[in-house]
Order: structure tokens, then sequence, then C-alpha cells
């Protein structure tokens, strides 16, 4: 549901709602380390729940010491990916994570390969 914007007559620019943002994981491009803002950096001593935009440009992966500037915004954890307004098309694929088209996937071939080999049981 998308939330209501108010126009006031005092003020015709637009008022939106106090919504909190979920922060967005970066990766790590050279060793694939994802930066989780809910749990933060224990190493380097970064709390939860900071921003990646927030943490200091001498920052470092702490598996692989690569800079900041080599990691990617992957977006927020459990969202599904694509656009929002293209959500609602197709077959219901589209609101599934990344992690549950996987599943579906490789759960099917998995199935398609077993029924296939079942096929050998048959005199």
């Amino acid at each position: 549901m998308e939330p209501e914007l108010t126009v006031t007559e005092a003020s015709p620019e637009i008022i939106t709602p106090d919504i909190e943002e979920e922060l967005h994981r970066h990766e790590c491009g050279v060793c694939g380390y994802i930066y989780e803002p809910s749990t933060g950096d224990v190493k380097r001593n970064i709390p939860s729940n900071t921003a990646f935009e927030s943490i200091a440009a001498d920052w470092r992966c702490p598996v692989c010491n690569a800079k900041k500037k080599v990691f990617a915004d992957i977006g927020i954890a459990a969202k599904p990916s694509g656009f929002t307004e293209n959500l609602g098309y197709g077959f219901g694929v589209n609101v599934l994570t990344p992690g549950q088209k996987n599943l579906l996937i490789f759960g099917s071939l998995a199935l398609a390969v077993i029924f296939f080999i079942s096929l050998y049981a048959l005199d």
C-alpha cells in the first residue's frame, strides 16, 4: 500500500510521511564479502544499523582489506529484485526474492532428474 501524500495550501510542496527506509547491503567486488548494515562490522567497530554511506572513507573490507570504493550496492535483503511497478505482472514469480527463485529453479530441476531416473524402474 502506497503512503498517502498531502499538500497544504500554505506550503505547496509535497510532504512525505516518516518512513524508516531499510538500509542497502553492499558487496565487495574483490572477495564477495557482503556488508550487512543490520550487523555492522565487529572487526572494525562499526555498530549495527550503520548505513554503508556513513562509514568512513578509509574503511576497508574485513576479509580482503579492499578499499570502500570497490563495494557495489546490492539492495535490500529479502526484497524482490526488479522494478516495483513490475512486481504485479507474470505468474507471481516476480514477487519472489532471489533466494526463493533459486530454490524454485533448482528444486524443480532436481525433481525432474528424480522423475527421469525413476523411469528406469519401469519394466
